[in-house]
């Protein structure tokens, strides 16, 4: 008998290999290990077959994901907190790992950062946009002002380049501008993977969550297995701890994207959620709570159907002043930003004007405002679909600069416009004014003798007889159509008509591309295209008759890394 449990004993903490086999005849791998430094080092290899990978602590599974694991040389390294179980045995399971692979022999630790290269510095990383420092990103989660921050949640793989692995990571600024990663806080467990949501502060303790003197922050998000709403909760911004059941439980077949606000007049939580109903129709869900903790359904707001996208996913929903008035309206938005405008009673949402679009640009998606923002104004940061996963990168897309959302009252009705937030001036490195002056085809280069790499350019052309004019960006042109009254950008198309006869714009240039404001912010016009870094030079000219400048500033911008 004491050779047997010897030999079991040697079996579970032993470091060597545990061979067996799986549906595909290939052999499982199994190690015990001791956590002794902050991050198990788990090496990658972009388009390399997934494996799965689980650890087990005192028999429970914690952690479960699938990898691209790199069998020899990895293109980067990822890692995973292992903090949490320091001193505990940890047993690591892969499945179908080939025998001569290299990847967990030894298994690695680290205290430190190992990858090579400058980190934030890659040649595709966005200089002033946010993108996490390993892994994917997708939609924005739970913007929320929080004990003196702004907190960015992000939809996160932290194993790869691609989608997969849902987790929420985290971001911290004081200015919006810029961020510090401080790691992951909602991890996958047997609700299922953490799908998108929203936050709030619990600021009259009506959940019972916070303490005294600490209001809780409280993280709602969709469980993608069990396709219910379900919450977290904090009370110091670092720290989060799951209810553990749905506070929301599944309403019918796809529902998903919980956004909480506080609704002052009736003294009470309001939910809105995207639910699919039958025969594809896509709807928004609207709940309210006194706790956050207790839900009840009280109308449904119909969008499209199908591939007819109009209030799908990622519901936003918020009450803005109509400039220059004292008219109030609510705004219900989703995934691809077309909104609709009315009013709002605590339970029903009535819309006044349907369908309207929003941006103009492409690939900008999912995007959300902040909550309690302290200035009371509402921002905005969207997920920018940028290309960004070439070659081995160890990082994948990227969220769009934060805007300022106001209604405004034109001759259509009343409609959403987008400006760049002001603490974004904080970047401006050098300022290159370019004087009024009348161009013509042919002419001299008004902005051959700038040679900058970031830019912000906000420029005031009268087109006149022109049938184009052309401001190139490090070799993307930014073309606007005269007769046609639109601006084209790398085979993207928006209108954008003239401001008694003007064509005023503000444009922010990235290594990812371009975003671009006109029409008082009516257009935001955003377009993800790799710019050569190291082309810094900048253009403007006219084609088909003259036109005027009146007046020009380039910005250079600092990075925010």
């Amino acid at each position: 008998m004491k050779i047997v449990l010897t030999g079991l004993l040697l079996c579970l903490l032993s470091l060597a290999t545990v061979k067996g086999q799986n549906n595909n005849n290939e052999p499982s791998f199994s190690q015990v290990f001791k956590a002794t430094d902050k991050w198990l080092v788990l090496p990658v290899k972009n388009g390399a077959p997934k494996k799965n990978v689980e650890l087990w602590i005192d028999g429970v599974e914690e952690r479960w994901f699938d990898i691209e694991l790199a069998d020899g040389t990895p293109d980067w390294l990822a890692y995973i907190d292992i903090s949490a179980w320091k001193d505990k045995e940890i047993e690591l399971r892969v499945d179908k790992l080939s025998a001569s692979s290299t990847a967990f022999h030894p298994i690695r630790q680290s205290n430190e950062d190992t990858n090579a290269g400058p980190l934030y510095g890659e040649k595709l990383r966005g200089q002033f946009h946010f993108s996490p420092k390993r892994g994917w990103t997708n939609d924005p989660n739970g913007l929320v002002y929080y004990n003196g921050e702004y907190h960015l949640f992000f939809q996160h793989n932290p194993y790869g380049v691609n989608w997969g692995n849902m987790t929420w990571g985290h971001a911290v600024s004081k200015d919006l501008v810029h961020w510090q990663e401080m790691g992951d806080v909602l991890h996958p467990d047997h609700s299922g993977p953490m799908f998108s949501g929203g936050a709030v502060v619990d600021s009259n303790n009506t959940s019972g969550l916070g303490a005294p003197g600490k209001p809780a922050m409280v993280l709602f998000y969709t469980a993608a297995r069990a396709w219910g709403q379900f919450l977290a909760w904090s009370t110091d911004g670092r720290h989060f701890k799951k209810l553990g059941h749905a506070v929301v439980p599944r309403i019918n077949k796809d529902n998903r994207d919980p956004k909480v606000i506080w609704h002052a007049p009736t003294q009470k939580w309001v939910m809105v959620l995207w639910v699919e109903r039958d025969k594809g129709q896509h709807t928004i869900q609207f709940l309210t709570s006194p706790d956050l903790l207790h839900w009840t359904p009280t109308s449904i707001v119909k969008g499209g159907i199908g591939d007819d996208r109009y209030l799908f996913e990622c519901p936003e929903f918020f009450e803005l002043p109509v400039e220059g008035s004292s008219e109030k309206k609510w705004v219900l938005t989703a995934a691809n930003s077309q909104y609709a405008v009315g009013t709002f009673d605590g339970t029903t949402f009535t819309p006044e004007a349907e369908r309207l679009q929003g941006q103009h640009g492409r690939d900008y998606y999912a995007a959300q405002t902040i909550s309690d923002e302290p200035k009371g104004r509402r921002i905005e940061i969207g997920w920018w679909r940028t290309h960004t996963n070439k070659a081995d990168n160890s990082f994948n897309q990227s969220q769009s600069i934060p805007m300022e959302l106001k209604l405004v009252r034109t001759p259509r009705g009343i409609r959403l416009s987008r400006t760049p937030v002001k603490e974004l001036e904080t970047l401006r490195a050098a300022s290159y004014p370019v004087g009024a002056r009348r161009l013509k085809e042919g002419d001299a280069n008004p902005l051959a003798g700038i040679q900058a790499g970031l830019v912000e350019i906000r420029a005031s052309i009268e087109p006149g007889k022109a049938k184009e004019v052309v401001l190139d960006i490090h070799g993307l042109p930014i073309t606007y159509d005269v007769s046609k009254q639109e601006l084209v950008i790398d085979g993207v198309r928006a209108p954008a008509p003239l401001t008694k006869g003007t064509l005023d714009l503000i444009i922010y240039a990235d290594r990812i591309g371009v975003e671009v404001f006109t029409a008082d912010g009516l257009l935001f016009m955003p377009v993800n295209v790799n710019i050569d870094s190291e082309n810094k030079a900048l253009g403007l000219s006219v084609k088909g008759g003259t036109a005027a400048l009146k007046q020009m500033t380039v910005y250079e911008l600092k990075g925010i890394w």
